[in-house]
């Protein structure tokens, strides 16, 4: 039996966004041996009409066996074969950031043509599924939900918790990421704050009069940003918004307690094993944070709990769930 020629359509890199890239990088890894796992990139940034619609023409030219558009630029499934295409969707984030005609656009070719043009959509939350469902009407059926992986980068490292001044990690300088309220919540507290990200002036200038002690890195290695995980004491995720939440999982992995939202995916991706919040109310992110620092047998079971968590997410099992997609795709066509 010839191998399935699987094409993997990424969008052409931007500095900073590399996340899609290394998820299908390990699952392409991972693929029997029935699979011929091809990659594609596009010429051009995803960025303006003429750019966009080249990105179209130019996938249409490079299909294969089965076609995995595989996050970001769905609107390149326009022109391929309906039959042979799988589309993931990572988040529809830009729903909620956009008003008016920009709106309109980006449902329409970023949400409504591409899931009528693709055979099985993947979300990586049960969250996202939910919202694909709201704003396309799409049959839950045609949505297969397949979470994302855990780097095997990411291991457990124990560690002495800083009883006397804890070191609190936050990622992320985007508006849902919720920094502003997570610097409100732990003012006051004996606490030094660990981000990632560059900070502008807004955020420095609320750091400086709450009187926080913080580092901040940005543009680090991924074993810099490993070892952020292996120095920090509670990993706080306290986003508004996430359609999936790796630095949970992230940490979890490492053996950090979690103190993460009660919103969107994050339930659904921390499990048991970590302490939720309300992201919207300081006192709740503040209440939470002293919870896991106070309260040693809470924590320390959080942290049990989130060795068992990760399971769920073992790159191999990942990995043989987009395989089966294929080859029930491929098979169907073949009949």
């Amino acid at each position: 039996m010839d191998k399935i020629k699987v094409v993997f359509f990424h969008r052409k890199p931007v500095i900073g966004s590399f996340s899609v890239e290394y998820i299908f990088e390990d699952v392409r890894s991972r693929l029997s041996e029935s699979i011929e796992p091809l990659k594609f990139v596009c010429n051009r940034v995803s960025t303006g009409f003429i750019n966009r619609l080249y990105n179209v023409w130019e996938c249409s030219y490079r299909q294969g066996d089965i076609n995995h558009v595989t996050g970001d630029i769905h609107f390149v499934t326009l022109l391929m074969s309906k039959n042979k295409t799988v589309l993931t969707i990572l988040d529809c984030v830009f729903m909620e950031k956009h008003t008016g005609i920009k709106r309109w656009i980006l449902k329409t070719f970023w949400l409504d043509l591409p899931v009528r043009k693709s055979s099985i959509i993947t979300a990586i939350s049960e969250a996202t599924k939910q919202e694909i469902v709201k704003y396309t009407n799409c049959n839950q059926e045609k949505i297969k939900v397949v979470p994302v992986a855990i780097s095997e980068k990411f291991k457990r490292v124990d560690k002495n918790f800083n009883d006397s001044k804890p070191v609190i990690f936050h990622i992320g300088m985007a508006p849902n990421k919720n920094l502003i309220r997570l610097i409100e919540a732990i003012e006051g507290l004996n606490v030094h704050l660990s981000i990632v990200g560059k900070l502008n002036d807004e955020y420095i200038s609320k750091l400086k009069s709450s009187n926080i002690d913080y580092s901040n890195a940005y543009g680090i290695s991924d074993e810099e940003m490993l070892q952020k995980y292996i120095e920090c004491d509670v990993m706080s995720f306290v986003s508004t918004y996430e359609g999936f939440g790796m630095p949970i999982l992230e940490a979890q992995s490492t053996g950090r307690v979690v103190v993460t939202s009660d919103v969107s995916s994050m339930p659904e991706v921390g499990g048991k094993a970590a302490h939720y919040v309300d992201p919207l109310n300081v006192e709740s992110i503040r209440s939470g944070i002293l919870k896991v620092i106070n309260d040693v047998d809470y924590r320390n079971d959080l942290i049990t709990k989130g060795f068992e968590n990760i399971k769920r997410y073992d790159p191999q099992n990942i990995a043989n769930m987009y395989e089966e997609i294929y080859l029930k795709l491929f098979n169907n066509n073949s009949q």
